[in-house]
């Protein structure tokens, strides 16, 4: 087969693209097919897309996004399959999919691991939220071939208007990248971590007066935010490092814990427990809110713990904290889930099922 992607970001940079369907390429060149990724916004303007400012040059980025999807449509139907990932294009409605499917006759994989059909509006996107057109993806998924979900949540979604929707997980590859697991009885100083973009630091409000009293009782521990933006917050404990691909797992490697609040909100029942996964293929323990697929993912007392109040968060952050044994043994059995369930090695037949 031939498969075009039709993808938001440039290769190698968003973790939705990475972990949901750029690292089963190589499978997918092993079976016999052949594809070819195309991004909406340039190098460039994603190098810009989430600073401040360079209104100009980010206006003019998504014009050339717009007319390199019009010149890709005379490519189209070379194609078997076109895979799209969460939307052809970030504004306005759904032309382009409308073209591929109805007028070109193509078979559309639509894969998204959000509730993007809810406005989730925050500082970085506020002005084009307004021209999303969030009901488009009712649409696409009406026309799509098969629909490829991050979770039931958004299959059920889906299936209100095309019964062919697949959960297709949010995966890690824990032969390649997650490769590693913590050591839970190395020397050092305790460490908390979170890891994620400026969209989700928000769900970190509610954790910080817990984090301010085991702070005010005298307790040793740094708190570790991995992100592409530095968080405002009030605690002494704070420590921030920049997103750098390059050291990625070795960042994520020094966390004793990983967090994973939510809201219990429409927007965060789509969530497909990515940081848990994370945190977990390295044998961290992950906390998590009991919202979405973290109650799937994490098994309370086996491979982590959900916290649904503050005075969960607070035993359970107690209680690890102060036994590097337990520890070590959710972080094993955190792996173990992660390997048995939510890897590349025991998803790939069900991705690749996609495309037949």
């Amino acid at each position: 087969m031939r498969i075009l992607f039709l993808v938001p970001y440039p290769p190698g940079r968003a973790p939705s693209q990475r972990f949901r369907f750029e690292q089963y390429l190589a499978e997918l060149t092993a079976v016999g097919h052949t594809y070819h990724l195309a991004p909406f916004i340039s190098v460039a303007t994603w190098n810009i897309l989430y600073q401040p400012g360079q209104a100009v040059a980010k206006a003019l980025g998504i014009l050339g996004g717009f007319a390199r999807r019009a010149a890709l449509l005379f490519r189209v139907p070379g194609y078997n399959f076109v895979f799209i990932h969460r939307e052809a294009a970030p504004v306005g409605p759904p032309v382009f999919e409308w073209i591929i499917s109805k007028v070109l006759g193509k078979k559309i994989i639509y894969d998204f691991d959000d509730a993007i059909w809810l406005a989730n509006t925050s500082e970085a996107n506020k002005i084009a939220a307004g021209v999303k057109w969030h009901h488009k993806v009712a649409d696409i998924c009406r026309w799509a071939y098969k629909n490829s979900c991050g979770n039931t949540y958004l299959a059920d979604y889906a299936r209100r208007f095309n019964q062919r929707a697949v959960v297709n997980p949010t995966t890690i590859d824990t032969v390649h990248l997650h490769n590693q697991v913590r050591d839970q009885a190395a020397p050092g100083r305790l460490v908390i971590g979170w890891t994620g973009t400026h969209s989700t630091l928000k769900y970190l409000d509610q954790v910080v007066p817990v984090l301010s009293k085991l702070e005010a009782e005298g307790l040793d521990f740094e708190f570790r935010v991995i992100s592409n933006q530095p968080p405002m917050l009030p605690l002494r404990s704070l420590v921030y490092l920049p997103w750098r691909k390059e050291t990625e797992i070795a960042d994520l490697l020094g966390f004793h814990v990983g967090l994973m609040p939510l809201e219990d909100d429409l927007w965060a029942k789509g969530k497909c427990a990515f940081k848990a996964l994370q945190y977990m293929a390295l044998g961290i323990p992950a906390l998590v809110s009991p919202v979405g697929m973290n109650s799937e993912v994490v098994e309370h007392g086996y491979n982590g713990f959900v916290c649904a109040t503050p005075a969960d968060w607070e035993f359970s952050l107690r209680k690890l904290l102060s036994d590097a044994g337990l520890r070590q043994q959710l972080g094993h059995a955190a792996r173990a889930t992660i390997e048995q369930r939510y890897s590349v090695r025991t998803n790939t037949a069900n991705f690749l099922r996609l495309f037949s």
